[in-house]
């Protein structure tokens, strides 16, 4: 028993062997107004830039042919403003068909005006970016190749740009690289912004769907504590019921033909008093309330109570660490924790992840000394992928590809849900075979006495 206290003893606070988690965090819809708006910055800046260029600097340029192209735009955007209401969310389709639109507007007014001796043939980037951000990557990948086509047809394609007095020529291979240059901008900054973007639309619903779970817990918690408040409001009637239907008992005699319903009486509210009692000691309703103080053990033992399966055997053992508490024998006794949503279901999420890759055994080990408190979760399992185990704890990441509707939001909730109690999450693979997560909180924080 000496090497397991020994081993046991070491949680508290080597965690070397651990990987860490930071415990401290419809697509394609997009709103018409928000497309109108930057169709008609655009606009601006197209006239601006053809005014400035054509009158201020004297280039030559085909005013026609720019303001045709230009004028176009302007039209769409009327359509669009006098037919479409503001506060409507365009489906993906026609979101996708407004922003290829600017791309091809753009390039034609580029063809118009020197294609890749244009300094502003880096607008061509600013739809594709847009798109990145608000809509799916099949949409993005498609307008990224209308954008990659009309990038490769300006570099041997367009008008030339009338310089004064014929006094600039710029070599083929510049314009080339240009050219390149611009396609790569185009890959990167669409690839760049789309998985920045994807990763935030990914932690909202995450956050999202852990908020919901901490609702529901904290539901459960406020109909326990109803329930127990009604039994306790209900005894006093109950026991006038009881009282006057023995005293009639006594007075009816036994051949009366209301005595059976008098005995029945009395049966049934004898059954009530033991429902209202059950209601008011009750585990599940009494220690739902998010203001009882109760030992860590029974946290644990009311995580894992919803998800034990008679093929899995879970067992849960405490002890302190013996280390530093010689001389302080009140930190010997087992720390008193205030019952939380937070706590109970992210422990219990993760009793309900080792249990669910189990293959025989889960192990759930307290332990504590005078300056922390922790709760290791070992299973039998096949342990975690080592690709993953540095990213445990991101959202919708899961090791379970055969199912097909797990989000791989489990750990990431119980991450979310105890960094709410100050915890800190370890992962790591046992070296007999399967996974070991370690959740560790600094006694004065986590005691109910010091919350």
């Amino acid at each position: 028993m000496a090497p397991m206290l020994d081993r046991r003893a070491s949680l508290i606070t080597d965690t070397k062997d651990y990987y860490t988690s930071n415990t401290n965090v419809p697509m394609g819809a997009v709103n018409a107004r928000t497309l109108i708006t930057i169709r008609w910055v655009a606009i601006l800046g197209q006239l601006t830039a053809i005014l400035i260029v054509a009158f201020a600097l004297k280039f030559q340029l085909s005013l026609l042919i720019c303001f045709g192209i230009i004028s176009a735009s302007i039209l769409l955007n009327l359509l669009f403003q006098f037919f479409t209401s503001e506060t409507r969310r365009l489906s993906e389709k026609w979101a996708s068909a407004s922003l290829g639109f600017d791309i091809i507007q753009t390039a034609s007014l580029l063809y118009a005006t020197g294609g890749m001796e244009n300094p502003f043939v880096l607008l061509l980037i600013a739809p594709v970016t847009v798109s990145a951000t608000i809509l799916s990557l099949r949409a993005t990948i498609l307008l990224s190749i209308i954008t990659l086509i009309s990038a490769v047809l300006l570099i041997f394609f367009h008008l030339p740009l009338p310089w004064q007095n014929q006094g600039l020529e710029l070599p083929k291979l510049y314009i080339y690289g240009i050219g390149t240059a611009l396609i790569i901008a185009i890959l990167f900054t669409t690839a760049y912004t789309w998985r920045v973007t994807n990763e935030a639309r990914m932690m909202s619903d995450a956050l999202a769907a852990t908020q919901i779970a901490l609702s529901r817990e904290q539901q459960l918690s406020a109909v326990g504590g109803l329930a127990a408040a009604a039994a306790h409001q209900l005894g006093s009637p109950l026991s006038t019921i009881a009282v006057i239907a023995s005293e009639l008992g006594r007075d009816i005699p036994p051949n009366s033909d209301m005595y059976e319903d008098i005995k029945l009486l009395q049966s049934e509210s004898d059954r009530c008093r033991d429902i209202l009692a059950s209601l008011s000691h009750s585990p599940r309703n009494a220690d739902d309330n998010p203001f009882a103080e109760v030992p860590i053990s029974v946290i644990a033992e009311l995580a894992a109570m919803p998800h034990q399966q008679n093929d899995i055997s879970v067992t849960i053992e405490k002890y302190p660490t013996l280390r530093d508490l010689d001389n302080q024998k009140d930190q010997a006794l087992e720390p008193n924790v205030t019952r939380s949503p937070e706590l109970l279901h992210g422990l219990s999420t993760l009793v309900q992840n080792a249990i669910q890759f189990a293959r025989n055994t889960v192990e759930i080990t307290i332990s504590w000394d005078a300056a922390n408190v922790a709760v290791e979760i070992d299973d039998d399992g096949p342990g975690f992928p080592l690709t993953l185990l540095d990213r445990l704890g991101e959202p919708y990441l899961s090791t379970r590809s055969r199912e097909k509707d797990h989000m791989g939001l489990g750990i990431f909730i119980s991450k979310t849900l105890l960094g709410r109690t100050h915890a800190q999450l370890f992962f790591k693979n046992r070296p007999d075979g399967g996974a070991s997560v370690l959740v560790k909180w600094d006694r004065k924080t986590i005691e109910a006495e010091n919350i």
